[in-house]
């Protein structure tokens, strides 16, 4: 079926919907429009109020999804993930195919099976976000964290609850049934019935996602501080603020502050809306669940062409490696009590990092929210804080790591070799992308059409050689391919190449480590992902670095750093190549999207420096690590972890 038939055969579905002059008495979705805050009950009436069609499935699942996964670097190892990680294990191809023969009454629940069923592979680069339906997240009064109190370490109602709820606002509160203020600092007992931690496992297991190690996933399940942009913020935590609306209460059995008495409460949800605004069911459709100018890629020679009349875009496009965190749509800040008291040092360009020197001068601290940013901005932060540094004779470095969602795959590797120095040599790991059969098909067509890096992320000079000398643009790196067996699978994947970081930097770098790289230490809570796993990785691979790690269930293992790809390429970055490649013909290519969605996947893997035959995000790391509990005053408040790790980790 031609892609303009399958669209008129999908919008005819819903033209009753798509076309609704004015909403009626029992529209649902007119019920709750304009409001920020609904319950979730009411949203979900919307949510399902569209009827499941049978077109929309084969164009999201099998047309598209299941060709992205063609990609998809890890799809072998998910056959049986390795120890630690086995939790982690599915067969992808045998779990599509069971949501393409499940009957289902609504669309949501057609796309919710398929989210979660992607979003518990725990692979935060490779996730499914049908717009529709993640354009709500649940807010629960009562976010938990793991705290040591007195020696013994236990779930606890988050102790700054009162000011971090009305931070959200009246709107919200004002929705809240019960008194909630009460559950400040309560000890609980059970959740849904279960021991707190044995619920929180549930939460990592089937909400959290994003990461394979299970015990960086129940760090995401409480709530932690944050940097969301270069704001400070708390997160509700996975159990409090997970995306959707599939619950609408929870019930605790707790012990408030000042009583020995165990009550049972139940705490209702309250729907955050995250999306864009609509006024009735028609125009939910068409505002949040219908494809857009945005939805799918673009061919970008037409565009260049269009633009200057020749076909040369205006630079060289910078691979990335993040997940993507809901909750940052609506963050919550944090307290101002506990942001740090100390005054910022160095330049603020990138808008995601803030540098501090801890009393004593002899300590300075980057809290690296992500690698996002401004690019150019993030060089000018990591040089004017190390020289803040060294002008106040400061000799330690902490670099606070706390819930980094990665970003720019070249802003991991410049830190580190700016830490590291020039004559470190090559500062990212070995790099590969999976050579299916399309993807043999893009490069040879790129070469072809003459296109270089400007164009695309597959053409041969985005990368160097094993010995550090830049690729030929015309140059077919899939071409032998250089396969790799996993879990008894053959697997084609492109030869092995490097990164070419170095041509984007602006700042020089100095030649030597500017501090002693065994008085640099890393903390983190786990939630270090993508970018920011590779440089923590570098980091200790390279370098041996402290690493801290806090929260976690007691007695259980975190990893220190959560997914570890190399790259990730958004449904729009994957259809953009195959376009400009001149090959969305082709019957491996994958259909443009008729809802709005994103199926991201992660393209590239990263290598171990350990042994180069495991990627990175396999190899379990926790021997060099340290552990400790959060407290009641490190949990929300990043200047006392900081001092903590400046006395425990230098001692």
């Amino acid at each position: 079926m031609s892609p303009s038939i399958f669209l008129l055969s999908a919008l005819a579905a819903f033209a009753p919907l798509s076309f609704a002059a004015k909403p009626s008495a029992g529209d649902p979705c007119a019920a709750i429009a304009g409001q920020t805050f609904v319950l979730p009950a009411d949203a979900l009436a919307c949510l399902k109020s569209f009827p499941f069609n049978e077109t929309l499935r084969q164009n999201v699942l099998t047309d598209n999804i299941a060709r992205v996964f063609d990609f998809y670097t890890f799809e072998d190892y998910y056959l049986n993930s390795p120890p630690p990680f086995q939790e982690s294990t599915a067969n992808i191809r045998a779990g599509l195919a069971k949501i393409n023969t499940t009957k289902y009454a609504t669309d949501y629940d057609f796309n919710w099976d398929l989210y979660n069923f992607i979003t518990q592979l725990n692979d935060g680069h490779t996730r499914w976000f049908p717009d529709c339906y993640t354009s709500f997240q649940n807010l629960l009064p009562a976010p938990v964290v793991t705290l040591e109190v007195d020696g013994v370490q236990a779930v606890y109602i988050t102790p700054d609850l009162v000011d971090l709820v009305e931070l959200v606002g009246t709107n919200y509160t004002d929705l809240i049934t019960i008194d909630w203020q009460r559950l400040a600092g309560a000890k609980v007992v059970e959740i849904e019935g279960q021991d707190p931690y044995a619920y929180v496992d549930f939460i990592a297991k089937t909400v959290s996602g994003n990461y394979l190690d299970h015990g960086v996933r129940v760090n995401s399940v409480f709530s932690s501080y944050r940097l969301s942009g270069d704001a400070y913020s708390q997160r509700f935590g996975d159990l409090a603020g997970p995306t959707g609306v599939a619950q609408t209460s929870l019930t605790f059995k707790l012990i408030i502050v000042n009583s020995t008495k165990v009550e049972t409460v139940t705490v209702p949800y309250i729907a955050s809306f995250i999306g864009t605004p609509f006024t009735d069911q028609a125009s939910y459709w068409t505002n949040n669940c219908a494809a857009n100018a945005n939805t799918n890629g673009v061919d970008l020679k037409v565009n260049a062409a269009k633009l200057s009349g020749n076909v040369v875009p205006e630079a060289r496009r910078q691979p990335k490696a993040n997940i993507i965190d809901k909750s940052n749509s609506s963050a919550v800040g944090l307290p101002p009590q506990f942001e740090p008291t100390l005054p910022t040092i160095g330049t603020d360009a990138s808008g995601i990092m803030h540098s501090y020197i801890l009393p004593g001068n002899e300590t300075g601290v980057m809290f690296i929210g992500s690698f996002e940013g401004d690019f150019d901005g993030f060089q000018t932060d990591t040089a004017s804080a190390i020289s803040a540094f060294q002008a106040a004779g400061v000799t330690k470095l902490i670099i606070d790591l706390s819930n980094n969602g990665g970003g720019f795959v070249c802003l991991g590797q410049f830190l580190h070799q700016y830490l590291a120095g020039t004559n470190f040599g090559y500062p990212g790991f070995q790099s590969s992308a999976r050579a299916n059969p399309l993807a043999q098909k893009i490069v040879a067509s790129d070469i072809e059409l003459g296109l270089n890096a400007q164009f695309s992320f597959y053409t041969a000079d985005n990368w160097a050689f094993l010995n550090g000398t830049q690729m030929l643009a015309d140059y077919n790196y899939m071409t032998p391919d250089a396969p790799i067996v996993v879990n008894g699978k053959v697997d084609a994947n492109s030869q092995r190449f490097h990164d070419t970081c170095e041509l984007t930097f602006d700042v020089p770098i100095p030649a030597t480590p500017p501090f002693d790289l065994k008085n640099v230490a890393i903390v983190t809570n786990g939630n270090c992902a993508s970018t920011c796993a590779m440089f923590s990785t570098l980091m200790f691979e390279r370098h041996q670095t402290k690493t801290a790690v806090f929260g976690g269930k007691p007695f259980e293992n975190v990893e220190y750093k959560g997914m570890a790809g190399n790259q990730v390429l958004e449904w729009t970055d994957l259809d953009t190549e195959v376009k400009t490649a001149n090959l969305k013909d082709d019957p491996l290519a994958p259909a443009d999207l008729l809802v709005s969605g994103d199926m991201r996947h992660n393209w590239r893997t990263a290598w171990s420096f350990f042994n180069e035959q495991e990627p990175i995000a396999y190899v379990s790391e926790q021997v060099p690590k340290l552990r400790f509990p959060y407290t009641k005053d490190t949990y929300n408040n990043p200047q006392n972890l900081w001092l903590f790790a400046e006395k425990t980790l230098f001692a």
